[in-house]
Order: C-alpha cells, then sequence, then structure tokens
C-alpha cells in the first residue's frame, strides 16, 4: 500500500511518522482526506480531532486547538501550538473536552484581567484630566 510521511510540529514536540496511508481533517470547507501522492495543498485545520491510519491499520486520533496543513512531495506537515495522540477515541475525546475547557478558563480570566486594566486606565485618564484644569 503507498504512504506517506506525516510530520507533527508543536512548540514543545515533533513527529516524524513514515508509513502513513491516509489522513482525515476538517477545515472551514468540510471534512477532506489525504493520501499518498497528494497534490500540494495548503489549509487550516479546525480547533478539534483529526486522524490518520498507518500502514498497519491502525487508526491514531489527533486532537488540537486548530493547525495549519501542508501536503508537499508525499509529506504532510502538521503544525499547530500543541497536540495529542491517541489510539483509543473515548480517551482522546475527553483529553480534547478537558483541554478546551481549560482554555475556555484561561481565556475568561484573560479577558476579565484586560477589562479591569481598561477601567483603571480610564479612572486615571479622568483623574489626570482633573488635575489638569
Amino acid at each position: 500500500m503507498n504512504s506517506f510521511v506525516l510530520n507533527l510540529q508543536s512548540s514543545s514536540q515533533s513527529e516524524r511518522i513514515k508509513g502513513v496511508c491516509s489522513f482525515v481533517g476538517q477545515d472551514d470547507s468540510g471534512s477532506f482526506g489525504i493520501q499518498a501522492g497528494h497534490a500540494r495543498m495548503l489549509t487550516v485545520l479546525r480547533y478539534g480531532l483529526a486522524r490518520y491510519r498507518t500502514d498497519n491499520d491502525t487508526w491514531v486520533y489527533l486532537a488540537m486547538p486548530g493547525a495549519v496543513v501542508y501536503c508537499i512531495d508525499n509529506q504532510l506537515f502538521v503544525t499547530t501550538r500543541r497536540y495529542f495522540t491517541d489510539t483509543n477515541y473515548q480517551r482522546i475525546s475527553t483529553t480534547l473536552l478537558n483541554q478546551l475547557l481549560q482554555e475556555e478558563e484561561a481565556l475568561q480570566q484573560v479577558k476579565e484581567n484586560i477589562s479591569r486594566l481598561e477601567q483603571e486606565m480610564l479612572r486615571r485618564l479622568w483623574q489626570l484630566e482633573r488635575v489638569a484644569k
């Protein structure tokens, strides 16, 4: 069976996986698949799960917060902030859900901090204006 090389890259890890027969992901246009010999392409994956099948017929699930995918010369490059892989769908779905909840909580904290900072800046500008008069 024809295969290609999958290069997974994140800020803290990278893997080069040989013997990949197919890759399934989802971008804004919908779900798509890549097999060996695929034409050159570039797209952005959505937050969630992708999967790839190895030459021993094992499906491996790939959870990530979005990624850039580039296919060229029988290699597929998946570049993301971080990723998790697992052959068990239920386990990786749980990991992805937990990660999503943690990121949402962190994002909410950042938004609250920015709001407080904006309020403090406005208060100080108002004080400076009163002093200048």
